[in-house]
């Protein structure tokens, strides 16, 4: 697949996308880019999940999901009931979620064990504060998610030296290639 014969779909993480983030500079250069519009300084499980959605189902064609942190979490929490256009999801420095969110509509999390029904890429940091390595390396196996190690490289943003993140983007561009039409 080529990128720009899907809607790329960016969900930023929680508070933490500035223009000088890798997503938002992606999203810039990708014409089919579109950023999903949830509300970073207010998450809430239920809001970004219906957002999420919601923009999935008012999109024709293939799609792809990236997304970071928070927006990432959301994507996998949502991953299991998505729709067949959804061709693959590539998910970086998703946040370990709320073991005990229960029926809490603002909590995220747990995060559900089903494979996704799409291919996927997790980007995982060793020293990713908000995820020790050994709870995304158990969940990516268990969506069936090909899990990228990036060695300790922080939450993978602006604030770990990750502006317009290169090897990011050759790992995207390598990944949405293989993805069928």
């Amino acid at each position: 697949m080529k990128a720009k014969s899907a809607t790329i779909l960016f969900l930023p993480d929680e508070g933490r996308t500035g223009d000088g983030h890798w997503l938002k500079r992606w999203q810039a250069k990708l014409s089919t880019g579109k950023i999903v519009p949830v509300d970073t300084s207010d998450p809430s499980a239920d809001s970004w999940l219906s957002m999420l959605s919601s923009t999935v189902e008012e999109t024709d064609g293939p799609l792809v999901l990236v997304g970071h942190g928070l927006g990432a979490g959301a994507a996998a929490l949502a991953a299991p009931n998505l729709p067949d256009h959804v061709r693959g999801a590539f998910l970086v420095a998703p946040p370990a979620l709320a073991e005990d969110a229960g029926e809490d509509p603002t909590l995220f999390g747990p995060y559900r064990r089903d494979p996704f029904p799409f291919p996927s890429i997790v980007v995982a940091s060793r020293n990713d504060p908000l995820c020790p390595y050994e709870t995304i390396e158990d969940l990516a196996g268990a969506w069936g998610s090909l899990l990228i190690d990036g060695g300790e490289i922080g939450r993978i943003d602006e604030e770990s030296g990750h502006g317009p993140w290169p090897e990011g983007s050759l790992t995207f561009a390598r990944f949405i290639a293989r993805l069928p039409d």
